[in-house]
């Protein structure tokens, strides 16, 4: 939780714990992040994480559905990276499994990151790649499937 209030703080970005029709907001007039207080510490670091996702991401509200929704999934996965780390993604499956709410307990992210995370995955026979793109040499992180 340190570094994501740190990541706030380097960006202006202002937090406030406050209700609202969703467990979280982002207001980039004003460049405050709101969060539902009471969420569990797991719930509470991926929202923060996901409305920070929109902040760096350059977001601005829109009545575009297709559009609200790419932004959505990129927040998660902007998230997701943020908050997976790739070792500690490939310990979590090889002890518990590939159950989503198993690896989201386990990584201390909610199950929508784990599926966000998932969707960075590139799987080639016993490798996995995280952030995989064209080329040799060409990803992020590299694990063989044990």
């Amino acid at each position: 939780m340190e570094a994501l209030l740190r990541l706030l703080e380097e960006n202006g970005l202002h937090l406030i714990e406050r209700r609202g029709r969703r467990p979280g907001g982002y207001e980039p007039h004003t460049a405050t992040i709101r969060v539902t207080p009471g969420l569990s510490a797991r719930a509470t670091s991926s929202v923060i994480a996901h409305e920070l996702g929109h902040a760096m991401l350059g977001h601005t509200p829109t009545a575009d559905s297709s559009i609200r929704a790419r932004q959505e999934r990129r927040a998660d996965e902007w998230a997701a990276r943020l908050l997976i780390d790739a070792d500690a993604y490939a310990e979590a499956e090889r002890a518990r499994g590939t159950h989503p709410a198993s690896l989201a307990f386990e990584l201390g992210v909610t199950v929508e990151l784990v599926t966000a995370y998932r969707r960075l995955l590139r799987r080639v026979g016993d490798t996995t790649y995280v952030g995989a793109r064209m080329g040799r040499g060409q990803w992020e992180h590299r694990a063989p499937i044990v």
